[in-house]
Order: C-alpha cells, then sequence, then structure tokens
C-alpha cells in the first residue's frame, strides 16, 4: 500500500472513529439523564406516598423504615453510573480532541479549523474548552452525579435525624446529627467524583 492509499485510509478510519464517539458521548447522556429522572421520580412517588400516611402514626414509622433504605440504595447506585458515565464521556471527549488535533495539523494548514483542538494549556484544558468549560473541580458540583448526591446527602440526614430520635435524642439535637451526617454524606460523595474524574484524565 502505497502512502497516499494508506493516509486515506487511516483519515476513513479516523473520521469513522469520530462518529463513533460522538454517538457514544450522545449515548452516555442519554443515560445519565434517563437515570437521574427515574431516582427523581422514585423520591417525587416517595414523598406523595409520605403525605398518604404522615396522618396515621402507626403507617408512618414503617413506611419510612421501608422506603428511606430503598431510596438510599437507588440513590448510590445511580450516583455510582452517573460517576461512570461522567468518566466515559470525558474519555470520549478526550479521544475527540486528539482526531480533531489530528485534523488541524494534517490538513488545517494556516486556518483556524480545530485550532482549538491543539490550543496552549495542556491536553486536560483542550479537552475542557471543546465545551466551553475550564478544568477544575468546581465544575464537578454542576454534574448529574453531584445533583444526585446531593439527594442522597439530605436521605442520610433525615436517616440520621429520625435515628437519633428512635435513640431518645431531642429534636434539636437530632436536627444537628442529620446535618452532620448530610454534611459528611455529601463530602465523600464529592471526593469519590473528584478522585474518579482526575484519576481518569491525565
Amino acid at each position: 500500500m502505497d502512502e497516499d492509499a494508506r493516509e486515506q485510509a487511516l483519515l476513513t478510519a479516523l473520521t469513522t472513529e469520530h462518529f463513533v464517539l460522538q454517538t457514544s458521548r450522545g449515548a452516555t447522556v442519554a443515560e445519565s439523564v434517563g437515570r437521574a429522572t427515574l431516582f427523581l421520580s422514585l423520591l417525587s412517588a416517595a414523598l406523595i406516598g409520605l403525605g398518604f400516611v404522615s396522618g396515621s402514626e402507626h403507617l408512618l414509622r414503617p413506611y419510612l423504615g421501608a422506603v428511606l433504605p430503598t431510596l438510599l440504595i437507588t440513590g448510590l447506585l445511580t450516583f455510582g453510573r452517573l460517576t461512570q458515565n461522567m468518566v466515559e464521556n470525558s474519555l470520549d471527549l478526550q479521544r475527540i480532541r486528539r482526531i480533531r488535533a489530528y485534523y488541524h495539523r494534517r490538513f488545517g494548514g494556516d486556518s483556524d479549523f480545530f485550532a482549538d483542538a491543539v490550543a496552549g494549556g495542556g491536553e486536560v484544558s483542550a479537552t475542557w474548552g471543546q465545551v466551553g468549560a475550564r478544568p477544575g473541580r468546581r465544575h464537578l458540583l454542576l454534574t448529574a452525579a453531584a445533583l444526585v448526591g446531593a439527594v442522597n446527602a439530605v436521605l442520610l440526614g433525615l436517616g440520621g435525624t429520625l435515628l437519633a430520635g428512635l435513640l431518645g435524642a431531642a429534636l434539636g439535637p437530632a436536627i444537628g446529627v442529620g446535618v452532620v451526617v448530610a454534611l459528611a454524606g455529601f463530602a465523600a460523595q464529592l471526593a469519590y467524583l473528584d478522585r474518579t474524574s482526575i484519576a481518569q484524565l491525565p
């Protein structure tokens, strides 16, 4: 195979890979939206059910005892999968940037086509720049995983408050326990999100 044929074959492969990666990103985002929507719908249904049983004390405790663990487990599993989706999306975006950088170096010439793919600041900065963002941990707070993590933290805090109340704590201290548990839960999830994302983005 001569050099022109090899270059044409490579360009065809890269174009196909670019399309596959874009499709993968779309599927990842769609799955994230679907999972987050499912979890929030389950939470909404649980709150509606809570309204029906709130007037009956002998039904309220069994209801919370059944629903709260279910919501927590579902929320944590959703958070875990959304974190995986975030990493997959980031890796796809990084691979797309490399293909676009090749397009620019090989065919861009003096034009600015795909020039953002080779912008200064390193590979991570260029990758984030494709979606109009700057790399930083604060951007993790804007992800779907962080949203679900915040809801999980509230549920953990509610569970801590209820458990403290069952153990005989007064209302004030029980709420204090719930706040501490909620903050600790949210911090732990953010730490996991941060560690996972940074580990996957060199």
